[in-house]
């Protein structure tokens, strides 16, 4: 961050008094500009034995299969967001939405809020940003076209769990070019 957003002057980082870490901080007007993580709602939305994937038409990652997911938009619920990614990446409605995992990837500062659902009458078509929206099995899911590692996880857990409907917290880091680790409280 170059400018204050509140006065347009330059910013730089220092650690602001009563504060632990450096913040971009407006050298006229003092307002303190805090980065925070972002959050990523998604689901996991269930029709016949099936799940709801959706092929990206966009980067990152484009042509690789997803769970409908996004940023969180500002004036909702992560519930009302996971809903909203649904309907927007396919045209899906999602109903009886259930919180499933809260996923922390610190290296890219993202908190993923997963829910599990019901895909309402099994309709899907793909919308804006995805080439193919699509029900699979278990054993249909195309493992090695995942996008994500949260997907991959989010996925793993719901095939191991579905009798227990628990919620799964994980931290999910990785290193550019390196392997991924993932712990699971």
């Amino acid at each position: 961050m170059k400018h204050c957003a509140e006065c347009g002057h330059e910013t730089s980082l220092k650690t602001p008094d009563g504060d632990n870490r450096e913040r971009h901080v407006c050298s006229s007007c003092n307002t303190i500009h805090y980065q925070n993580p972002k959050n990523v709602c998604g689901c996991i939305l269930a029709w016949q034995n099936k799940i709801l994937l959706c092929k990206r038409a966009i980067e990152p990652r484009y042509g690789y299969w997803t769970l409908p997911a996004g940023f969180m938009e500002n004036g909702e619920t992560a519930m009302q967001g996971a809903a909203r990614e649904a309907l927007e990446e396919a045209n899906a409605t999602a109903v009886n939405l259930q919180l499933f995992g809260l996923y922390n990837l610190p290296r890219i500062s993202q908190v993923y809020l997963m829910f599990h659902g019901t895909l309402k009458d099994g309709y899907l078509q793909a919308g804006e940003e995805t080439l193919e929206a699509a029900l699979f099995s278990e054993q249909e899911i195309p493992w090695n076209d995942l996008a994500f590692p949260v997907v991959t996880e989010s996925l793993q857990r719901y095939f191991e769990d579905r009798p227990t409907q628990r919620v799964h917290t994980a931290d999910i880091r990785s290193r550019p070019g390196a392997d991924i680790d993932i712990i699971r409280y």
